[in-house]
This record gives structure tokens, C-alpha cells and sequence, in this order.
């Protein structure tokens, strides 16, 4: 049996990588598979461009994919800011489910400034967007998700009430 991959996706700093890590401290069994992490292994130097960003999508996807088919439940974090990524997760990927992070982009900010050094995460995101750096949200677009299986507002939402409501979406463990 296939396991499930859900991903969380969200403007940079809405909560997804919080929540995740909320999500295995219940569930231990669950892979979860991070851009930031993956996107420094496959683009050791990014440059964030729609081709490079194309690339490394469609690798995570692959690898849910391939995961899901050995009967792990997994976890995409990643900001997946077009919506064709997700389309093309949705389309490949028999048991899958979109969670949308909902959150205003100052408190996005706010928390991005104030986040320390335990994310590996790239700094000061949203000043490299003012700037003229393809960022989500400021500089490149976020195509929010139309019909996602779940909505999380993580400005009115704790941390543990979006971790709950992640594991409503995944069978029971057998561990």
C-alpha cells in the first residue's frame, strides 16, 4: 500500500518547517523531505532561477513519489510557490493532500528576521527581495493553492492545533 504525501506549502516563514517538526515529535515514522535541505545538495550555489527552481520542484516530487511507493508517509516543506509543482505532485502521486499555511506576509517577515540559526533556511529572505531576489511573495510570485485539503492561518492557530490537524490527514501508525 502507497503511504501518503502531504505537502505544506506557504510563503517563506508562515510556519511550515515549525510545524513539520511539531508533526514527527508525534509521528517519528513520517519522512519528511525539506526544499532547503534538498535544494543545497542538488544546487550547492542556487540562483534561485525558474529553472534551477523547476528542477529541484520536480526532484522532491520524484523522491515523495518514490518513498510514498515503498509505504512511507511523507512530508513535503517546501514553499512550492507555483502551483504547477503541486499540480504535478497531485497528478503522480496517488494519496496526496495540499496544506496551505496561511499566513499575512508581515508576520512572515517578522518571523524570518527573528528566527535563529537552527533552519536551514537562507537568511534575511525578505530583505534579499526588496532587493530584487526572486522571493515568494515579494519578488516572485505565490500562487496560493485553490482547492487545498487543508487550511492552516498560523497567525490564529497554534503550533499544536496545526500539527493535529496535519495528522487528521494520515492513517493511523503501525509502529
Amino acid at each position: 500500500m502507497n503511504g501518503r504525501v502531504i505537502w505544506i506549502t506557504g510563503l517563506p516563514g508562515s510556519g511550515k518547517s515549525t510545524i513539520a517538526d511539531a508533526v514527527i515529535k508525534i509521528r517519528p515514522d513520517i519522512v519528511i523531505l525539506r526544499m532547503d535541505e534538498l535544494r543545497k545538495f542538488v544546487t550547492p550555489q542556487p540562483t534561485y532561477s525558474e529553472v534551477e527552481r523547476d528542477i529541484v520542484y520536480r526532484s522532491i516530487v520524484y523522491t515523495a513519489a518514490i518513498i510514498a511507493e515503498h509505504g512511507h508517509n511523507v512530508i513535503i516543506d517546501a514553499t512550492g510557490n507555483l502551483r504547477r509543482w503541486r499540480d504535478l505532485a497531485r497528478k503522480v502521486i496517488p494519496r496526496y493532500a495540499e496544506v496551505y499555511i496561511k499566513c499575512p506576509i508581515e508576520v512572515c517577515r517578522q518571523r524570518e528576521i527573528s528566527r535563529g540559526d537552527t533552519r536551514s533556511a537562507p537568511r534575511n529572505i525578505y530583505y534579499k527581495g526588496l532587493q530584487g531576489s526572486p522571493v515568494p511573495g515579494v519578488s516572485a510570485p505565490y500562487e496560493e493553492p485553490l482547492k487545498p485539503e487543508v487550511v492552516i492561518e498560523t497567525d490564529a492557530k497554534s503550533v499544536e492545533e496545526a500539527a493535529s490537524m496535519i495528522l487528521e490527514l494520515l492513517p493511523v501508525s503501525n509502529s
